[in-house]
């Protein structure tokens, strides 16, 4: 049987988590500055990929004005459309559809310029431990905390960070430093004095304090609920206008990588207010789909009480629109918190065969009941083929007592480890899928280890999930992996590891596929199919220019197709320099 929890703790920890991967944000807000609005225009000379069929379809030319497209065809049919000012000669590069993120943490991405960027993405990925303190001591500190973003001790060559190796380097300043799951880190002696902690300091499960089986002494790693709290309390508050900054920043980096749409999963009270007034100041251009996490009473209370309309933007045909909310059932499998049906290979330091951790049924089952019963569309997060279980058997409960099995566009987020006979469930009741191609990549050797091979070469079978007809959308889960949406559509495309290995070949999928998960599939999640994800008369002019085309050059190149440009509703918001 899993080990269930209360999910009041379980969501709580997950809505402290101001867990991030800091990347270097303050040089590129002045670089990527938006230009001014730009008059009509005709792109043209270029590959212009629409998106709109099964199979790639390109157009000549793309006539743009007022933020819309125009008109999707020939050139001389594009200048008739449109009395332009700018013919923009893409000169052979690809135009598609801007990326829209299906699943992302905006909010807590936009901490980045709190802490130093130590991830494999970062500018100077660090490959010793040298490199990692090097970093550290390089940095500002925020709130009388030295923080480290994106930390992934696979990476170094010479081994993990130990507590004596922050403390010779740091003896006397907290230092916290958070890895790239975002869901655990580590602090120096320092820090577990101004945090307070001790070996026999009591937290809320699932997680643990780490100590030393030898010496009973705690070694500065914090897992899971201990560590969101830990994090929560390092970084403090800070005021609306700095939080607007960090916004502003966050879709600098997002825009430079294709975004033209983010998401915010575990949205919260205030950062609904900030985001409001970000888009009131016309600070971002982003739009921002927002998405509540719900458990308890005051996470429910957030979403019963709700001052949005739901599934609207904030501001018009932009801004924040909240669609839904999430409900999750279980989390990460890399620290064997997913749970599963059968025991993990691994169960170092762990109950004997371990299943991983369900949250309690019958908070699932109220809250994906309330869901359904108010038209409210939901997200559900489950991981492991126990915890999908757990959403299916909900969903069949709340649709047999409802009746409601129409058109609610359900997505059950990340499916790392989906059965075939759930694939079929989720055809039977129209459930879409968000699929994370980066966690096999970063985590797939790992994972080996903790399943075995043939249980981990099941991890996100979206060549299966195609052949069974599913709208599957495709997400980097940023900051807990690359924003590089290229190096997403590269995983799907090639399922290789950070090793090298090949995890699943037959759940590869080709380019084209890969894409449709990041243009038009997201767009129908959001009910935005008549106005975003494919390249066609009438829809916003979303737009973004690669200097290569994914779906024809070798699959190892896909990763390294570089944005030219990303035009946000006609204006240009990123262009390389």
């Amino acid at each position: 049987m899993n080990n269930r929890i209360d999910r009041r703790d379980f969501v709580k920890a997950g809505m402290a988590a101001g867990v991030v991967a800091s990347l270097e944000v303050r040089g590129a807000v002045a670089q990527d500055a938006p230009d001014p609005p730009e008059a009509a225009a005709v792109y043209y000379n270029g590959i212009i990929l629409t998106m709109e069929g099964d199979a790639p379809e390109y157009v000549e030319a793309v006539a743009v004005a007022d933020g819309k497209i125009v008109y999707a065809g020939t050139r001389d049919g594009a200048n008739r459309a449109v009395k332009a000012d700018r013919q923009v000669d893409l000169q052979g590069h690809t135009m598609l559809p801007g990326f829209i993120d299906s699943w992302g943490h905006f909010t807590l991405f936009a901490q980045q310029p709190l802490g130093v960027n130590l991830a494999y993405f970062s500018d100077e990925p660090p490959r010793e431990k040298a490199d990692v303190i090097r970093l550290l001591k390089a940095s500002r500190p925020f709130n009388g905390w030295i923080i480290g973003y994106g930390y992934y001790a696979a990476m170094l060559s010479d081994g993990a960070l130990t507590l004596e190796d922050l403390d010779a380097a740091f003896p006397d300043i907290p230092v916290m430093v958070c890895t790239l799951s975002t869901l655990t880190g580590q602090v120096n002696s320092a820090g577990i004095a101004k945090l307070g902690l001790t070996p026999e300091t009591q937290f809320s499960q699932p997680g643990q304090i780490v100590k030393d089986p030898k010496t009973g002494k705690l070694t500065g790693e914090l897992m899971f609920t201990p560590f969101l709290a830990a994090h929560a309390q390092a970084v403090g508050s800070y005021s609306q206008e700095q939080a607007i900054e960090t916004f502003a920043a966050a879709e600098a980096l997002l825009a430079k990588q294709g975004y033209t749409t983010v998401q915010s999963y575990q949205l919260q009270p205030q950062e609904v207010e900030n985001l409001r007034e970000a888009f009131n100041r016309g600070a971002i251009s982003l739009d921002v789909i927002g998405m509540p996490s719900v458990s308890d009473a005051a996470t429910g209370k957030f979403v019963q009480d709700a001052d949005w309309t739901w599934g609207a933007y904030s501001h018009g045909d932009h801004g924040l629109k909240i669609p839904g909310y999430q409900v999750a059932t279980d989390a990460a499998p890399q620290l064997r918190l997913a749970a599963f049906t059968k025991p993990y290979l691994d169960t170092t330091g762990f109950p004997d065969a371990w299943k991983g951790v369900l949250v309690s049924q019958d908070l699932v089952e109220k809250w994906i009941g309330y869901a359904y019963e108010q038209n409210i569309q939901l997200f559900a997060y489950s991981n492991g083929d126990a915890g999908i279980d757990l959403t299916l058997a909900t969903i069949e409960k709340v649709v047999a007592a409802t009746g409601k099995s129409d058109d609610r566009r359900t997505i059950i987020a990340h499916s790392y480890f989906v059965r075939p006979d759930q694939l079929a469930a989720y055809k039977k009741h129209n459930i879409g899928i968000s699929m994370m191609p980066p966690h096999f990549m970063v985590y797939g050797d790992v994972q080996m280890k903790l399943l075995g091979p043939a249980r981990a070469s099941l991890e996100s079978p979206l060549a299966s999930a195609a052949r069974q007809g599913l709208r599957t959308t495709i997400h980097c889960d940023c900051p807990s992996a690359s924003p590089n949406f290229m190096e997403a559509i590269w995983t799907a495309v090639t399922r290789t590891t950070l090793s090298g290995q090949v995890l699943g070949p037959e759940e590869r999928v080709d380019p084209y596929t890969a894409l449709l998960g990041a243009t038009r599939n997201v767009a129908y999640t959001y009910r935005e199919e008549a106005i975003k994800g494919t390249i066609t008369a009438g829809k916003i002019a979303d737009l973004v220019i690669l200097d290569g085309n994914p779906v024809t050059v070798a699959a190892d190149e896909i990763r390294n197709i570089r944005v030219i440009e990303t035009i946000k509703r006609g204006k240009t918001i990123y262009k390389r320099s």
